[in-house]
């Protein structure tokens, strides 16, 4: 779901940026999940076979659908947090 979070406001990424964004992720299970992705036609896959080669990923038109839903999500976490932060505060009073 980050991933998906981190393409939707960074726009088509390169392997490395995505590794670099995505704290504390493997490359081996970053590999993973972006080929899970791809397979499940979220995500595409760009190669430019260049020295040395460069890989970009981005939402697909199926992906793109899920903007919204992110969103949604993420204004939800938001706000959670915010109760959260604020519970704490006033057991700490």
């Amino acid at each position: 779901m980050y991933i998906l979070w981190v393409l939707c406001n960074s726009g088509p990424t390169r392997f490395g940026g995505l590794k670099h964004l995505v704290e504390g992720i493997s490359t081996k299970v970053l590999t993973e999940r972006l080929r899970m992705l791809e397979t499940a036609e979220i995500i595409y896959r760009q190669y430019e076979p260049t020295v040395p080669p460069q890989v970009t990923y981005g939402l697909t038109e199926r992906g793109q659908e899920l903007i919204e839903i992110l969103h949604k999500l993420n204004a939800l976490a938001e706000r959670w947090y915010g109760r959260e932060q604020q519970e704490h505060s006033n057991s700490n009073v």
